[in-house]
């Protein structure tokens, strides 16, 4: 077959002209997408304030099912960006599946820092605002311990809570947790390192880390993909709908982060980070050891294996080194942010997820049962061994071991035989008052003391 110089330029200029009206059409569409993009809504589940402290408000969300587990959740997001990545839309919400399941949903907004809050570190995260939430929770559910689901560096600070406070959580989640940090291969952990970086340089330049200064340190783990493929892909799909809303929540996310306390800033990359002192066993919050061995509550691990943030050996080890022996990994193949927002997490892994919790927060009533017999054997035989030791200890009691028995009382019993208390027991008021040749009132309180 011939080459054919005409018919490959009319092609070329069909092809040409084919491009400059779908570029003239999505030309005219961008206005409008534009206008989208700035006015799209997140964080739509309905939800009440129900604790407020400093910058803090802890959420409570409507529930969703007629059957509810007693058993609430809280979940704890990192210092870094707005929780609402865990509720952006519908159908791609932590939130909502968690209530559909019938699960008693607490989230906790951190807010963004003042000037002011700075010098709040770890301790003041962990050991108060999240204590207090925590208490906040159990109270208005009536629990003595409630679920713990916490993501990112939410997931690390819930991991040093349940340690600090093991009878506080019935079961704790964590999703895609920095938890141990000895060559992951994660970047950060690479630029974060000792040898080339130190944290408090940022601190004492601009006290607390500005979201501007995380963001493009983030962006920057992967520059082709977030300031060049995206653009060109949303460019591709303008003309879908659902793909510009679900492109323009996650932008809106992304733009709007937070600030980071300076000092908290510092302890996580130096003591975390650095010194790997969680996962080693040697962390301190003021003063207190964070001893992971306590973790003895069922414990969940979501990791994402394509989690460039936090890879998978940055969670999986940590399984190894706590004390509980009801450990379950979900591994799956997603980012640090796809398993909250992609469709495919919410198809396969947060069913798992969901029945996970309920399945460690119901209780089995022969289980119950059975340790209420226990109970009851138990308080039987210490009702015994108390009856027996008293007993004994009448026995072993000289008659004036008793109060107002004196001398002249005790000879006079003595001589008829009534020589211990277990002996004075024997009689009534009456026969002692004439034994002891006293009024029967005063024999009364003697039997009254035994």
């Amino acid at each position: 077959m011939s080459f054919n110089p005409l018919a490959a330029a009319l092609d070329a200029q069909t092809a040409t002209i084919d491009a400059m009206a779908d570029a003239t059409r999505k030309a005219s569409m961008a206005p409008e997408r534009a206008v989208e993009m700035e006015t799209i809504e997140v964080g739509m589940t309905p939800a009440d304030v129900v604790y407020e402290e400093n910058k803090l408000e802890l959420l409570h969300y409507e529930s969703m099912t007629d059957e509810q587990n007693e058993v609430p959740i809280l979940i704890v997001y990192a210092l870094i960006n707005k929780p609402y990545i865990l509720d952006l839309q519908p159908d791609r919400s932590v939130v909502r599946r968690l209530l559909e399941a019938g699960h008693d949903v607490y989230l906790i907004d951190w807010n963004e820092p003042s000037r002011l809050d700075q010098h709040l570190g770890l301790h003041d995260y962990v050991n108060r605002y999240i204590d207090n939430c925590v208490d906040a929770v159990a109270e208005r559910s009536d629990q003595e311990s409630i679920n713990l689901l916490g993501y990112c560096m939410g997931g690390t600070m819930s991991t040093m809570y349940a340690a600090l406070n093991p009878e506080k959580i019935n079961a704790l989640g964590l999703m895609a947790a920095g938890l141990c940090f000895d060559r992951t291969g994660g970047v950060l952990e690479e630029w974060g390192s000792s040898e080339y970086y130190d944290p408090q340089d940022v601190v004492d330049t601009f006290g607390n880390v500005p979201a501007e200064y995380l963001d493009t340190g983030f962006a920057l783990m992967d520059p082709v993909d977030n300031y060049v493929s995206k653009y060109i892909t949303l460019y591709e799909n303008l003309e879908s709908d659902s793909f510009v809303g679900n492109f323009s929540r996650m932008e809106r996310w992304l733009e709007e982060g937070i600030d980071l306390s300076g000092q908290a800033y510092v302890e996580f990359l130096e003591e975390i980070y650095q010194n790997n002192e969680l996962y080693r066993n040697e962390l301190e919050l003021n003063g207190e050891r964070v001893d992971v061995g306590d973790i003895d509550m069922p414990i969940l691990q979501i990791i994402g294996e394509y989690d460039h943030l936090i890879p998978p050996e940055a969670s999986k080890p940590f399984n190894e080194v706590v004390g509980s022996d009801d450990v379950t990994t979900i591994e799956y193949p997603t980012g640090h942010i796809g398993m909250s927002v992609s469709s495919s997490t919410h198809e396969d892994v947060w069913p798992q997820v969901c029945e996970w919790f309920w399945e460690r927060s119901e209780r089995d009533d022969e289980s119950e049962e059975a340790a209420a017999e226990d109970v009851s054997d138990i308080q039987a035989e210490a009702a015994e061994q108390v009856q027996a030791d008293e007993s004994e200890s009448t026995e072993a009691a000289d008659v004036e071991t008793v109060s107002g028995v004196g001398p002249t009382f005790a000879e006079r019993l003595r001589a008829a035989g009534v020589e211990t208390t277990a002996d004075l027991a024997e009689y009534d008021a009456a026969e002692l008052a004439d034994i002891a040749e006293t009024n029967e009132s005063r024999a009364a309180d003697w039997l009254d003391q035994l």
